[in-house]
């Protein structure tokens, strides 16, 4: 079975010690004068921080076929498809700050044509990519004064991708906007939901009262984590003694694809309010500014009725062999930073799951990268999808549809629902592959459509 990112990088060994952590911390500050949220959260795991920040610089700040100003609006377009004001906030300023027209920050109606066009590859990119075919590609480079070239087109797509994907990490993360009494651009700073930054940033040990309070919560979970401990095990010897046919392999990923139909977010919560979901997710800013189409959202890939939408075969169009070399030729060094980001996510582990230790955790790891994969049709002939349904419960399913398709419905009860006995930095890094994943799929379609367009 051949592995997506081969580890020839060599395996992330536990190297966050509280030391290097704090002076990539520091450093950080001192460069940029600030420290966000995401960077907090995202420095428990310090090397895919730093390639992750790398990349973020590149595609913001670095030459590129994009001005500086459209660069942050795209930021702003991306963003506001899921609601999330953290990351509009941010981007305001930074437009304002590159020279940005403040006009703009009115709505879509007040920016030039040419940024209004991208509504649809927005809408589509965010929610369904899987609809994106060349004729939008085509739409876009052949509109007389108001067309994209093909590098600054990549250069929007691989920003629209990654803002909907970092979309994904701060609500699952619980990121609240950084605490600021001004109110700025017309924006409120609110926080939508409990969780406490301090808490993930200092890696506390998950400590919820509804789920330890008692000692049945915590043997309960205990017992959790050793079931899926067995069951790794299991799952390893069963590998090693037969491989499943082909035709076996097909009929798992289509029944784990019907199966992620009946995964809805909120359906294992529904004992609870369901003001969990609406009530925290009040929109101070009006974000419905800078979209269109706001009621578009995610719709299975295996919707009954849209059966004729063909499952895209990753090895008919992979990042490595395709999706890379394409990116790198319109917009050059970005398609290394990235690959470089989606190998160290992959690839990432302190070989520990929760407080055992020298585990590997290669299955889990793919599991989760894949089942993302899954629910945007995306399908990897070499890979048993039996193993997702051995591997990933319920309410961590429920957990990453919500976080991967719906972000801005996550709750705190969520989060903490799944794997009890983890820590908040094993947790994050969950959050990371859901990210990466994401954006890989976004960008598989995208690059697709745009491919097959020169051809």
């Amino acid at each position: 079975m051949t592995e997506r990112f081969p580890q020839e990088k060599a395996t992330v060994v536990q190297a966050n010690t509280v030391d290097e952590r704090t002076n990539f911390l520091v450093e950080e500050y001192s460069t940029s004068g600030r420290l966000d949220n995401i960077t907090q959260v995202m420095s428990l795991h310090t090397q895919y921080l730093e390639s992750f920040l790398r990349s973020q610089f590149y595609m913001l700040r670095m030459d590129g076929p994009l001005p500086l100003p459209h660069r942050h609006y795209i930021a702003i377009m991306a963003a506001a498809r899921h609601q999330c004001s953290y990351l509009i906030n941010m981007h305001v300023d930074e437009f304002l700050k590159t020279g940005g027209i403040a006009e703009w920050l009115n709505g879509l109606e007040y920016v030039p044509q040419r940024l209004k066009n991208l509504n649809e590859i927005n809408k589509l990119l965010a929610h369904r990519p899987w609809l994106i075919t060349k004729e939008h590609i085509q739409k876009l480079v052949k509109t007389g004064e108001n067309n994209w070239s093909l590098p600054e087109l990549v250069h929007a797509v691989v920003l629209l991708a990654h803002y909907h994907a970092l979309a994904s990490f701060v609500f699952g993360s619980g990121i609240n906007p950084e605490r600021d009494p001004e109110i700025s651009n017309g924006f409120r700073l609110i926080s939508v939901n409990n969780f406490c930054v301090c808490d993930l940033a200092n890696d506390n040990n998950i400590e919820n009262a509804s789920l330890t309070g008692g000692n049945f919560g915590i043997v309960d979970s205990l017992s959790e984590l050793e079931a899926l401990m067995e069951r790794m095990k299991r799952l390893q010897e069963e590998r090693e003694d037969e491989e499943a046919s082909q035709e076996e392999m097909t009929t798992r990923f289509e029944k784990e694809k019907k199966e992620s139909l009946y995964v809805v977010p909120g359906d294992t919560f529904h004992s609870f309010p369901h003001s969990d979901f609406e009530d925290d997710m009040i929109v101070t800013s009006d974000v419905s500014r800078y979209i269109e189409d706001p009621g578009f959202g995610y719709e299975d890939f295996a919707r009954r009725g849209e059966e004729h939408l063909p499952t895209f075969r990753a090895q008919d169009y992979t990042w490595e062999n395709h999706g890379f070399s394409l990116v790198n030729r319109l917009y050059s060094d970005i398609g290394h930073l990235l690959d470089e980001k989606f190998r160290m996510v992959y690839n990432l582990t302190y070989n520990t799951m929760a407080t055992h230790e020298a585990v590997d955790t290669t299955m889990l790891r793919r599991a989760l990268f894949n089942y993302v994969h899954c629910m945007f049709g995306i399908r990897y002939d070499d890979y048993d999808y039996g193993e997702v349904n051995q591997l990933l419960e319920r309410s961590l399913k429920v957990y990453i549809k919500t976080v991967t398709c719906y972000p801005e419905r996550t709750t705190k009860r969520m989060y903490d629902s799944y794997w009890r006995q983890f820590k908040h930095s094993e947790k994050v890094h969950v959050n990371l592959l859901l990210m990466e994943a994401r954006m890989q799929a976004e960008l598989l379609y995208a690059l697709r459509a745009i491919t097959r367009h020169l051809t």
